[in-house]
C-alpha cells in the first residue's frame, strides 16, 4: 500500500515536471516566435526605408562619370594643344584672340567674353603653351579628385567647367565637335547636383534636386531626338576611326544589319518618350541607352562621345537602382539608410534657410533649362534642323546630332614625301607619313583608342570629302613636313624621314579604301584594307613654292617652326 502511495505520488511529481517542461517550451515557442516576428518587422522595417524616388547614390554616380570624362577631355588637351592651338600650333589660339579683340573694338571686355568666353584674355599671353598646359594640368587634378573620391561642390564643378569652356572657346576648327558642346552642358548641370561648398559626399542639408536630376533626363531625350541619323554599323568601314571590331561588324550577315537599324531607330525615335512615363518605364529607357552606347563604343573610336551620353542616361535610376553599386557596409550606403529611416520617422532635420535659397535656386535652373530650350525644341522640330548648334554664348543648352548622313565610300587623303631634286623624274620614290590612329598602310590593324579622341585624324577624315581648298590647314602641315617640325610630327605615328634629310617634296595623294574580305587572299596576306588610287589630293610643294603661300595667310615660315 505504501508502495503504491508513493508510485502515485512519483507519477503526479512526473506529470507537474513534464506539465512544467511543457509548458516552458511552449513559453520558449512563443518568445521565439514573437522574437522572429520582431526581427521580420524589423528587417521589413530596414527594407522599407530603402525607398524610391531619392537621388542620394545617383548623385554620386553622376558626379564621379562626370569627372570622368572631364579627366579623358583634359588629358587629350594637355597632349594635343600644343600643336593645334599653342605658340608654333596649325591654329595658335593667340592670333585668334587677337582677331576676335580687333573685331569686337580692340577692348577684352563684355563683348569679346561673350564672344569668346575664356580666361585665356586673363592670362599672360608670352607664353600660351604654359597657359593651355596650366589649364590642362588643374583640369586633371579636380577631376581626378572628383573621380577617385566621388565627392565635389558647386565651386569645383564650376571651376571645371570654366575651364573646359576657356579652352573649346579657342580651339577654332579643333574643338568644333559636337562632343564639346554636349560636356559643357553636361558639366553646367553638374555644378547644380552639388552642395555650394561641402565636400561631403551625402550633405545632409543639401538633398538632390528632382529639377537637377530632370534636365538630365531631358538632355538624353534632346540628344537622342536629335541624332536619329541614316549611321547604322553597316556602314563601320566609313566612320572616322574604325576599330578591329569594326572590321568584323562591317562583314557580319546582312540580317544582323537589318536588326541594328531597327534598333537603332527605336532606340532614338521611341525610347526616349519611356522617361515621361513612370520609374519604371524611365528605368527602361536608361538601360537601353546605356547598352546602346555601349554597342556603339564597341564598333568604333567615336571619341569620348558615347561615354558622355551614358552619363544623362545614369539620371534615370534612384537610389533603390544603383544601391547594388555601393557597399552595404559603406558610408554613403549607411548613411542613406539613416536619412531615410528619420523621414520615415518623421525626425528628419527641419529646413534651413540654406536649404530655402538652394530650391530657389533649383527653380531657376529649371526656368532657365526651359527658356533655353525653346529655340532647341523649335529647331528640333523644323523640317531644316541644324545639328550640333548653339544658339546662347555659354552652350548651356544645344542641339545635337552625329551625323545627318554618312558617306557608303570611305576616302583617304595620304601624304608622301620624296627626296628627290625632281618630283617629275622618273623613278621617283615617294614614301608615305603614318597618322596615329586613321587608315594609312593596308596593313596595319585599326586601333582601339575609345574615349581617347586623336583631333586631327578625325579632321583628315572630313579633309578627304573636300579639297585642299576647303581646309588650307592640310597645306600648312605639308610645309611643316617639309621642314621635319617636330611639333606637328608629334602628331603622326611614322616619319619616313627621321633621322635623314628633309623631303624636298610632299604631296597629298587621295585614296579610297575598303575593308578586306575575310578569306580572300588580300586577308590571307596581313591586310586590313584595299584601297585604289583617285588622284592627287594637292600637288607636290616644296619649301620654296609654299614661302609666298605661307605668307599671305599670316602664318610661320615653315622652317623657322622647327
Amino acid at each position: 500500500m505504501a508502495a503504491s502511495i508513493e508510485s502515485s505520488k512519483c507519477s503526479e511529481s512526473n506529470l507537474r515536471k513534464r506539465r512544467g517542461e511543457n509548458l516552458t517550451s511552449a513559453k520558449q515557442t512563443v518568445d521565439s516566435t514573437e522574437s522572429e516576428n520582431d526581427i521580420s518587422k524589423y528587417d521589413k522595417k530596414e527594407k522599407i526605408t530603402l525607398q524610391t524616388g531619392t537621388y542620394w547614390l545617383t548623385r554620386i554616380v553622376l558626379l564621379r562619370s562626370i569627372a570622368f570624362i572631364y579627366f579623358v577631355a583634359f588629358g587629350v588637351a594637355y597632349n594635343q594643344n600644343k600643336q593645334l592651338i599653342g605658340e608654333r600650333g596649325l591654329m595658335p589660339c593667340k592670333e585668334y584672340l587677337r582677331s576676335v579683340k580687333r573685331y569686337v573694338g580692340g577692348k577684352i571686355g563684355m563683348a569679346a567674353l561673350a564672344y569668346t568666353p575664356s580666361i585665356l584674355w586673363f592670362m599672360d599671353w608670352e607664353d600660351m603653351d604654359a597657359n593651355l598646359d596650366a589649364i590642362a594640368l588643374v583640369g586633371l587634378a579636380l577631376s581626378g579628385f572628383v573621380l577617385l573620391s566621388g565627392r565635389a561642390n558647386m565651386i569645383i564643378m564650376a571651376v571645371l567647367w570654366i575651364l573646359y569652356h576657356s579652352i573649346v572657346s579657342v580651339g577654332q576648327l579643333w574643338y568644333s565637335f559636337g562632343w564639346e558642346s554636349q560636356l559643357l552642358e553636361t558639366g553646367f548641370l553638374g555644378i547644380f547636383l552639388c552642395p555650394f561648398w561641402s565636400l561631403a559626399q551625402m550633405p545632409r542639408h543639401c538633398p538632390p534636386s528632382h529639377i537637377s536630376i530632370w534636365t538630365f533626363r531631358w538632355l538624353i531625350v534632346r540628344i537622342m531626338l536629335g541624332a536619329v541619323s541614316a549611321y547604322t554599323c553597316t556602314m563601320t568601314h566609313t566612320q572616322p576611326v574604325p576599330s578591329p571590331i569594326s572590321y568584323y561588324l562591317h562583314h557580319s550577315p546582312w540580317w544582323f544589319h537589318r536588326f541594328e537599324t531597327l534598333s537603332n531607330h527605336f532606340i532614338e525615335l521611341v525610347v526616349p518618350f519611356f522617361t515621361f512615363m513612370g520609374r519604371r518605364m524611365c528605368m527602361v529607357n536608361g538601360t537601353l541607352q546605356i547598352l546602346f552606347q555601349v554597342a556603339l563604343i564597341i564598333s568604333g573610336n567615336l571619341s569620348f562621345l558615347n561615354w558622355l551620353t551614358i552619363v544623362p542616361s545614369l539620371a534615370c535610376f534612384d537610389d533603390l537602382a544603383l544601391a547594388s553599386l555601393f557597399w552595404p557596409s559603406g558610408g554613403p550606403w549607411q548613411t542613406l539608410m539613416k536619412l531615410q529611416k528619420e523621414k520615415a520617422e518623421g525626425t528628419s532635420s527641419p529646413a534651413t534657410k540654406g536649404m530655402f535659397i538652394r530650391r530657389v535656386v533649383n527653380v531657376a535652373l529649371g526656368i532657365l533649362i526651359a527658356y533655353l530650350s525653346v529655340p532647341v525644341v523649335i529647331n528640333l522640330l523644323s523640317p531644316r534642323q541644324v545639328m550640333n548648334t548653339s544658339f546662347d554664348p555659354l552652350r548651356i543648352v544645344n542641339t545635337y546630332g552625329a551625323f545627318g548622313s554618312i558617306t557608303k565610300e570611305r576616302t583617304e587623303v595620304v601624304f608622301q614625301g620624296t627626296l628627290s631634286a625632281n618630283h617629275t623624274d622618273e623613278g621617283v620614290v615617294w614614301e608615305e607619313y603614318e597618322f596615329l590612329c586613321k587608315p594609312g598602310a593596308v596593313d596595319r590593324r585599326p586601333c582601339l583608342i575609345t574615349p581617347y579622341h586623336y583631333r586631327l585624324d578625325w579632321l583628315m577624315w572630313f579633309a578627304a570629302f573636300q579639297t585642299y581648298e576647303h581646309n588650307e590647314w592640310v597645306i600648312q602641315i605639308a610645309g611643316r613636313l617639309l621642314a621635319n617640325d617636330s611639333t606637328v610630327l608629334s602628331l603622326m605615328a611614322h616619319n619616313p624621314f627621321q633621322s635623314r634629310e628633309k623631303p624636298r617634296w610632299v604631296r597629298g595623294e587621295h585614296f579610297r579604301y575598303k575593308f578586306t574580305k575575310p578569306g580572300r587572299a588580300t586577308a590571307a596576306q596581313g591586310k586590313w584594307w584595299v584601297r585604289k588610287r583617285i588622284g592627287p589630293y594637292f600637288p607636290p610643294v616644296n619649301l620654296e613654292g609654299l614661302r609666298s603661300y605661307f605668307r599671305s595667310r599670316n602664318w610661320h615660315q615653315p622652317d623657322i617652326c622647327v
